[in-house]
């Protein structure tokens, strides 16, 4: 099993940033992939972006609502991931969820995760 612990999410104005944290423990040797789902009020939980391990090569991959906005990196020294959001919209108001997969398809599917944080709120004032 993979432990996650996200943190960084908060309060923030349209327009402005925040920089989400996410560290993997336990099995970190089975991951393949590493990412970032979200869950907005009265919506279903949605792929935001993944990235692969380093060894995989590869690229990142991002919902068609984040691109050009939010980037995700690894530091595979701490097994971590990062998702920094800029230009942050009222529609991006969500509980975000860190998520690591020993899968390598239908990396956009919350069904292919194997492993889920506790979820870090991210809200949006307009």
């Amino acid at each position: 099993q993979v432990q996650l612990a996200e943190s960084g999410g908060g309060l923030v104005q349209a327009g402005g940033s925040l920089r989400l944290s996410c560290a993997a423990s336990g099995r970190t040797a089975s991951i393949q992939y590493m990412g970032w789902f979200r869950q907005g009020p009265g919506k279903e939980r949605e792929f935001v972006a993944v990235i692969p391990i380093s060894w995989r090569g590869g690229t990142s991959s991002y919902a068609d609502s984040v691109k050009g906005r939010f980037t995700i990196s690894r530091d595979n020294a701490k097994n971590t991931v990062y998702l920094q959001m800029n230009g942050l919209k009222p529609e991006d108001t969500a509980v975000y969820y860190c998520v690591v997969t020993s899968g390598v398809i239908r990396l956009n599917q919350p069904g292919t995760y194997d492993s889920w944080g506790q979820g870090t709120q991210v809200t949006v004032a307009s």
